[in-house]
C-alpha cells in the first residue's frame, strides 16, 4: 500500500495517440476503443473548447459556447440539490475533499460522454481524468469499465517524450495495477520500452502490484446515460452527440449575425481630396478610420459629389430568430427545456409540448443523477480501500431533490389558488406556467369567469352552524 501512495498527485492529462499494433503488443487484445469512436471523442473535446473544425476567422465563424451550456446546465441542476455523505466521519471528510471539483467535471464528462475518479493514494486527492485521457480496455456485462490504462506524459527538452501507461484490471480473483514506461522522440509515438528509473517518482511505483479479493474498481467510472450509436460499445456518448450538426449551423448563423451588423457599419465615402489633411482646418484628431473611407468618388472629374453616407438598413430581426430556431431544435435534440438555450417569450408552443419538453429534461437529469451515484458509490468505496479502512462498516447516502417537475407542481398549485380568488389573472397564470408571451395567453383564456370552478370544495354546514 504504502508504494501506491507514492503515485504523483497531479497527471499530465496528456493522452498518447497509440496505434493498435502498439496497444496490442501492451494488452495483448484490442481495446474497447475503436478509431471511429476515438475521433469522435476528438471532436466533442475540440467543440467544447470551443475550436471545433467549423471554426473560421475569414469567415467570421467563433464558437458560441453552446457545448459548455449544455454540459453546465445538466451539471447544475443535477448538482444543486444533491446530498451525499457517508455515516463513517474519517471517511466522510475524505470523500467531501474528494468532490470539491465535482461539479466542473461533471460538465466535462457529460460533454466528453465519461470521466473517472481516481484516489491518488493520498487522503483527499484524487485525480479527474476524462474520456480523452484514458484507454478504455474492458467493460464488464453492464458497461462497468474494469480495465482501464491511465496515461502520463513527460517531456525532457524539446524531442524527448516519456510516457507512463498506468493499467488497472479487476477481475473475480482481484485488482492487478501495473506501470510501464516508454521513451519516444514525439508525443504522438508511444517508442520502446524504458525501465520506471526515468524519473524519481517513477521510480517508487511498482511494475507490477495485486490486491486479492478486491473485485470492483478501484475509482469511480461515469458515463452518460445515452445509447451509444458511434461503433454500439459501451464508451460513454457526449450529451450534445444528437446536435452536432445543428450546432455547427448556429455557429455558422451566429457568424452571418456578426457579419451583418459588421458590415452595415455607418460609413461616409468621401473623396480623398475632401478629406483635410493633419494639422490643417477642420481636421479633428479623433480617428476617422473607422467612419470615413476615402475612394475616387468624383468620377470623371465630377466634383459635385465628395461625400456619401453608407447607412444601410440592417436585417438582424431575420438572422436572430433564425438563430433562435436552431437554439429550439438543438434544445429538443439534447433533452433540454424550452428557453435553457432559445428565448422562452418567442417560443409558440402549447403548454402541453412545453410541459412535455419539462419532462424530457426532468427524464434525462433523473438518469444522469442514477449514474453519477453509482459513480460516487464506487468512489467512496476506492476511498476507503486506499484509506486502509473496512469497506463494510459505513453506508453511503446520496439523494437528488429534483425541482424541474416537483417544485414546478408545487408552484402551479400554489398559482390555482390565486387564480381562484382574484389575486392573479389567467392569463398571467399561462405565461408562467406554459411560458407564453402575454398575446398568446390572453387568446387562449376562456371567455367564461368561472375559470377554475373546481379549485375549491363548494361550502359545508358544519355541525354548530357555521359553513366552510
Amino acid at each position: 500500500m504504502s508504494l501506491i501512495t507514492s503515485i504523483k498527485a497531479f497527471f499530465s492529462g496528456v493522452k498518447s495517440m497509440i496505434t493498435g499494433t502498439d496497444l496490442k503488443s501492451i494488452v495483448g487484445d484490442n481495446a474497447a476503443l475503436s478509431s471511429e469512436m476515438a475521433l469522435r471523442i476528438t471532436l466533442w473535446r475540440q467543440m467544447y473548447d470551443g475550436k471545433a473544425p467549423w471554426m473560421s476567422d475569414k469567415l467570421g465563424i467563433c464558437s458560441l459556447g453552446l457545448e459548455g451550456s449544455i454540459a453546465r446546465e445538466f451539471a447544475d441542476v443535477c448538482l444543486n440539490e444533491m446530498e451525499s455523505k457517508t455515516n463513517n466521519d474519517q471517511l466522510d471528510v475524505i470523500y467531501k475533499q474528494a468532490i470539491r471539483d465535482l461539479n466542473e467535471n461533471l460538465q466535462e464528462g457529460i460533454a466528453l460522454g465519461s470521466f473517472c475518479i481516481k484516489p491518488l493514494g493520498v487522503a483527499g486527492q484524487v485525480e479527474y481524468v476524462s474520456q480523452d485521457d484514458f484507454l478504455p480496455i474492458a467493460y464488464d456485462s453492464r458497461g462497468r469499465l474494469t480495465d482501464v490504462i491511465f496515461t502520463e506524459l513527460r517531456r525532457k527538452g524539446d524531442t524527448t517524450f516519456y510516457h507512463r501507461l498506468e493499467r488497472h484490471t479487476v477481475t473475480d480473483k482481484g485488482l492487478t495495477i501495473t506501470n510501464k514506461a516508454y521513451k519516444s522522440s514525439g508525443k504522438d509515438d508511444l517508442g520502446h520500452e524504458i525501465g520506471l528509473e526515468a524519473f524519481e517518482d517513477w521510480a517508487k511505483l511498482p511494475p507490477e502490484i495485486f490486491y486479492a479479493d478486491w473485485t470492483q474498481p478501484d475509482f469511480g467510472y461515469f458515463k452518460n446515460p445515452l445509447k451509444n450509436r458511434v461503433d454500439k460499445s459501451f464508451n460513454g456518448v457526449s450529451v450534445y452527440e444528437s446536435a452536432v450538426e445543428l450546432i455547427k449551423e448556429a455557429d455558422k448563423q451566429f457568424g452571418r449575425l456578426k457579419w451583418e451588423y459588421e458590415s452595415g457599419e455607418r460609413a461616409i465615402l468621401a473623396d480623398p481630396d475632401a478629406i483635410p489633411q493633419p494639422g490643417s482646418p477642420g481636421y479633428a484628431t479623433r480617428p476617422k478610420e473607422r467612419l470615413i473611407r476615402t475612394l475616387g468618388m468624383g468620377g470623371n472629374g465630377d466634383k459635385d459629389m465628395p461625400y456619401m453616407d453608407f447607412s444601410p438598413v440592417l436585417r438582424g430581426e431575420g438572422y436572430i430568430a433564425g438563430l433562435d430556431e436552431y437554439l429550439r431544435r438543438i434544445e429538443k435534440n439534447v433533452g433540454l427545456a424550452y428557453g435553457d438555450l432559445s428565448k422562452e417569450v418567442t417560443i409558440e408552443k402549447t403548454g402541453i409540448e412545453i410541459k412535455a419538453a419539462k419532462q424530457t429534461k426532468f427524464n434525462r437529469v433523473i438518469a444522469i443523477e442514477d449514474n453519477l451515484k453509482d459513480c460516487l458509490s464506487d468512489l467512496v468505496d476506492a476511498l476507503a480501500f486506499y484509506s486502509q479502512l473496512d469497506i463494510s462498516g459505513y453506508e453511503f447516502e446520496c439523494t437528488f431533490s429534483d425541482s424541474i417537475l416537483t417544485d414546478t407542481e408545487a408552484n402551479k398549485t400554489s398559482d390555482r389558488a390565486d387564480v381562484a380568488m382574484g389575486a392573479m389573472e389567467l392569463y398571467e397564470y399561462r405565461m408562467r406556467t406554459f411560458g407564453e408571451d402575454e398575446a398568446t395567453a390572453r387568446s387562449r383564456v376562456p371567455a367564461s369567469v368561472n375559470v377554475m370552478p373546481d379549485t375549491f370544495p363548494a361550502k359545508q354546514t358544519m355541525p354548530f352552524g357555521g359553513s366552510v
